[in-house]
């Protein structure tokens, strides 16, 4: 990822905040199929080795998960909030007008090589754990001990698992932070006053000071 240093993201909380923050990761691998993408829910277990480990699942028909499991490295992309930077938000274009329109985003990017398994008894828990995690909100959450074992136990014949430890992770918080600090306010107020909640998401991530 091109990552010039005023939008790197270092800080091992802040990266792994927005891999939990992000609802769906894109897994994109090269092997004997040719360069491959699955967009797949995934779990991130952060004691795990220096940077991590995550957790999913493949569909079994996915073949996919065949190049994983020959050892092929995996880059495993998460993208946080994003938007279109309208230029008239910059005070510096009513002082010289020497601005462009530019997208700011959060994105994290980690790289691995993955252990592919499908013993029934790890994916029952793999699958519990994903399940858990999105109900955990609902008033009447779901749990996978509502659906009959034989109905789960055939799903989970179809599914492959895998954990990936986490060799290389990157963030990039791209937030306006080479333009002065009123350009960096003014990016901040036009998005926060955007009726696209995802903007207003960015903005909150946004710092003048930085």
């Amino acid at each position: 990822m091109y990552c010039p240093a005023a939008f790197r993201q270092d800080d091992l909380p802040s990266l792994h905040a927005q891999i939990h923050a992000s609802g769906l990761a894109i897994v994109t691998s090269s092997g004997a199929q040719g360069l491959q993408a699955s967009h797949l829910p995934l779990l991130l277990e952060p004691g795990e080795g220096e940077f991590g480990t995550l957790y999913g699942h493949f569909a079994r028909a996915n073949g996919h998960w065949r190049d994983l499991a020959a050892g092929a490295e995996a880059l495993v992309v998460f993208s946080g909030a994003d938007a279109y930077v309208h230029p008239g938000w910059y005070p510096a274009k009513a002082e010289h007008g020497k601005v462009v329109p530019t997208w700011n985003y959060i994105a994290v990017h980690a790289w691995g090589q993955a252990e592919v398994f499908d013993e029934p008894e790890r994916l029952l828990e793999l699958v519990r754990r994903l399940s858990e995690r999105h109900e955990q909100r609902r008033p009447q959450p779901w749990a996978v001990s509502d659906a009959p074992r034989d109905y789960i136990d055939s799903m989970l014949r179809a599914i492959v698992g895998f954990a990936l430890p986490i060799r290389r992770l990157e963030g990039k918080w791209k937030l306006s932070q080479n333009r002065s600090a009123a350009d960096r306010v003014g990016v901040r107020n036009g998005l926060a006053a955007s009726a696209n909640p995802q903007e207003r998401e960015l903005a909150a991530q946004m710092n003048p000071t930085d």
